[in-house]
């Protein structure tokens, strides 16, 4: 009898572990991440919609008047796309990326670590708070273009499919660089040199269609390229790719780069001594 009173327990924590989800580690881990951007709201949310603003104002002051039309609609109401997920992403991935990175350079990455939680609960966990922070900057910055320029959402339901993906990508992104990072300048060096050139040479400031056949075919490997084109196709009906192709290499490589670091986290790599 004492051995099987010993026996169950174990036996219930391996079904727990392995047999099914944990969704009370899972909804624990979600709500720090997301508590983590809320309660700094005026950085995380109130900041990128200044940003965004000055893009457009600086555009608008700089060029919209001399530019003609482009994909058939005014230049700014053009550019109020791109500039609105560039921003969801970059804040998707600064979420992710810096949660990591914070926990490595305190020594606190093992209180994520030894909870009963797979990786793959701790991928979803993580993917739950850029998504949160990169949503909500979207929502924010989506209202004040319809009470300032009146920017209307030609297909809603595409515009949100795009958003939501180009956060979960830009999400998993930030997981697999802040697993690779050990310091801040480290997680700089891959937001100044890999985040920002996709998000800036994806489209959202022109058309690709105005670029050499050369660049325009590099323009289309880029996966960050369907998300602002998805999200122009959403806000003024029209774009330079068709959005089920968007959606679907944005989906392919948002599961590719999951798959990554949920077998990075599986493993430890560069979080376990």
């Amino acid at each position: 009898m004492t051995q099987q009173t010993g026996a169950a327990p174990r036996h219930d924590i391996g079904v727990r572990r392995f047999g099914r989800m944990n969704w009370l580690g899972l909804r624990a881990l979600a709500g720090r991440e997301i508590m983590r951007f809320l309660v700094v709201w005026t950085q995380t949310l109130a900041a990128p919609l200044v940003t965004a603003g000055l893009f457009l104002a600086v555009f608008s002051l700089a060029i919209g008047p001399m530019r003609s039309e482009v994909l058939g609609v005014p230049f700014i109401a053009f550019l109020a796309p791109g500039i609105l997920m560039m921003t969801v992403i970059q804040n998707s991935f600064a979420n992710t990326s810096s949660s990591l990175v914070i926990s490595k350079v305190q020594g606190n990455i093992v209180d994520t670590l030894m909870p009963p939680l797979s990786a793959l609960e701790l991928v979803l966990g993580y993917l739950a708070g850029g998504i949160a922070r990169g949503l909500m900057v979207g929502l924010v910055i989506a209202l004040a273009l319809w009470l300032v320029l009146g920017q209307g959402v030609a297909h809603p339901l595409w515009l949100g499919a795009f958003l939501l993906m180009g956060a979960a990508l830009l999400g998993a992104i930030g997981i697999a660089a802040g697993i690779i990072s050990n310091k801040f300048d480290q997680i700089a060096a891959i937001t100044n040199f890999i985040v920002v050139p996709l998000s800036f040479l994806s489209g959202t400031f022109y058309s690709i269609s105005t670029l050499p056949p050369t660049l325009e075919a590099l323009s289309r490997l880029n996966p960050v390229f369907y998300l602002i084109d998805g999200a122009r196709y959403g806000m003024i009906g029209a774009s330079d790719a068709a959005p089920v192709l968007g959606l679907a290499v944005v989906t392919l490589s948002t599961f590719a780069v999951s798959a990554l670091c949920w077998h990075w986290l599986r493993v430890g790599y560069r979080l376990k001594p």
